[in-house]
Formats: C-alpha cells, structure tokens, sequence
C-alpha cells in the first residue's frame, strides 16, 4: 500500500523553521488547516517579514472574498513567532524546514533540532535537490527525518515530493504522508533519491527545449509561452502526460506509444543540446517578457495566478476525473 494514501484526523501543533517565501506559503498551509504553528527563522528581519506577509496575504483574501474577516482573525492567531529554536519546537508534532539550499546549514539545523525536538516529532525539509541521506548522515534521530519539498507557493499549489532518507522509518513516511494529505496537499512518493526530484527534473525538460527554440530562432517568447498557456497547459491542468496519452487513442495509451513510436522517438533525438543560457541569453529572454507582461505589476500578476489556479483546484474538486478524487479539501489532522 502507498504510505501517501493514509489520513488521519485531529491537528498537531506544527513549526515552521526558516520563514523566506516557501516557509511563509507553509505557514499558511497549516493555519489554513487549523494547525497551531510556531515560526522560527535565525533571522529576526526575516521573521517579521514572514508574519507581515501572512497578515497581508488573510487581508488580500479578504478582499477578493475568499475568506471572511473572523475567518483570517482566527488563522492569524494559531501563528506566533519564537526568538528561540527550542521554544518554537517545544510541544509540536510536526516541523517544516525550510531553510537555504546549503548543505552544510541544512546539517547543522538538523544537528539541532534532532536535539531539541522530542523524539517522535517529524522532521521535514522542504529541500528542492539534496538528500536526506547526506542531511541526516549521524544523527541519532535520522529514522525521523524526511524530504517534504513543496511547489512555490505551497498553500497554492498542493503537489508535495515524499523522499524519505536510506535512515527513515516507514512508520514515519506513512506519518508524514498522511499529515500533508490532511492538511491539504498531495503527497507523491519517490523511491529513490534523483537530482531535482520529479516536478524540477520535467520541468528543466520543458525550459530546456523553450529556451532553445527562442534561442534559435524557431519562435519568440510570447509563442513559446501561448503553446503552452493555451494549448498543453490546458490539458496538463486536468492530466499528467501519460493520462493525457490514454485519451489521445481509442485504445488509450497503448495504441497511442505503439502508433506514434517513431513519431516520438524521433523528436526526442532531434532535441537539441543544452542551451548556453548566458547573461546575454538570459537578458533577452528578460527583455521579451518584459514586453510580454507589459506594464502589469509582478506582484498583482502573481495575485491573479495564485486565483486562478485556486479556481481551477475548485473546478477539479467539484468535477473530479473519474478514476480518481483530484481535490480535497484541508481537514483537520493528526500524527
């Protein structure tokens, strides 16, 4: 059985250590949730930022009616901050790391929370390409340390990459597994670790080949993009690529690999090498998005992302695909 189908129910009190832009998404994932959450960052600048962000954000939500005044109140206070590591991890079930990609700083705040956390609370880390293994290597507790790495921002985006350590308990994985799936995320499981997981590893596929046809000329920017804004993205919303293929054939993903083998095959050969992607290049493609996006804000560009995607994550859950519940919404949980 997938350790990431189990839930539970009732919540922990959770702690979010490192409050930058993926720690601040968490907090709001957990308080959405009802989850009592104490936020640790070493910097105290960055910390008030964190909380000023989330005051903000329940505020913009309120605005754009997604959330009632009383509900935001109510979110806000499950959060408080702590000057002290060992404060904000007394008394919690669950702690979301979130600190920089170093692997070195990962080591030492693991080294320290591994002695401070009581010593059947996970310790999750939401490390976009290093292994737990290597994070976890000699600690005493590294049976209870986990990869949680989200999507930017988590409390838009649910999908969450499970990778547990070679150390890591399954008692643990089904644990923290079930935690995210109540709180409101998707947990999917890798079995081994792999540079860039799942979703950066696709995704620096499809940059990739962007990049080149831009470079090369083939087509400009705004193409590259409306390709696949209004065209693979409209599908990849609703399937992954290999959904998509089981409906492009009668005889769903079968006939589909065995008609368009060659097709296929000889595409993926044609792919170009790795794009330079040098300071000129990367200036260029700047300067075409800039014309792109016009003189829209990035900020409220953003906003209307983070709606639009949450309507769309409401339109799956209302019309879920057949074979499977897409959508859920947060519940209560515990560990």
């Amino acid at each position: 059985m997938d350790p990431c189908n189990s839930k539970k129910a009732d919540c922990p009190h959770v702690a979010v250590v490192g409050a930058g832009v993926i720690g601040r998404s968490w907090i709001r994932v957990f308080i959405r949730a009802g989850c009592e959450t104490r936020v640790y960052d070493v910097d105290p600048v960055t910390q008030a930022k964190s909380l000023k962000w989330v005051e903000e954000d329940l505020a913009l939500d309120c605005r754009d009616g997604v959330m009632t005044k009383r509900e935001a109140s109510d979110q806000r206070a499950l959060v408080s901050a702590h000057d002290d590591l060992a404060a904000a991890l007394r008394g919690v079930d669950y702690v979301q790391e979130s600190g920089p990609e170093v692997l070195e700083m990962k080591e030492s705040i693991y080294l320290e929370m591994d002695r401070t956390a009581a010593p059947d609370v996970i310790l999750a880390s939401s490390t976009s390409g290093l292994d737990m293994t290597e994070i976890a290597h000699g600690l005493p507790g590294a049976k209870r340390c986990i990869i949680a790495h989200p999507v930017n921002p988590p409390h838009i985006i649910p999908i969450v990459e499970v990778l547990p350590g070679k150390c890591t308990s399954p008692e643990v994985v089904g644990r923290a597994c079930s935690f995210l799936s109540s709180v409101g995320q998707t947990p999917v499981m890798l079995n081994f670790f792999i540079r860039g997981f799942l979703l950066n590893r696709m995704q620096a596929a499809i940059l990739r080949e962007a990049i080149q046809l831009v470079e090369s000329g083939v087509a400009d920017v705004e193409a590259v993009d409306a390709t696949i804004r209004d065209g693979l993205g409209l599908r990849w919303a609703i399937m992954g690529p290999f959904g998509v293929a089981d409906t492009n054939a009668d005889g769903g993903v079968r006939e589909y690999f065995t008609r368009f083998r060659d097709f296929y095959l000889t595409h993926m050969n044609d792919l170009a090498p790795t794009p330079l992607l040098d300071d000129a290049m990367i200036e260029r493609l700047g300067r075409a998005t800039d014309r792109m996006v016009g003189s829209n804000s990035r900020a409220g560009i953003c906003r209307w992302r983070d709606r639009m995607i949450t309507r769309i994550r409401e339109l799956k859950e209302l019309d879920p695909e057949p074979s499977q519940t897409v959508g859920r919404r947060p519940q209560r949980s515990a560990l």
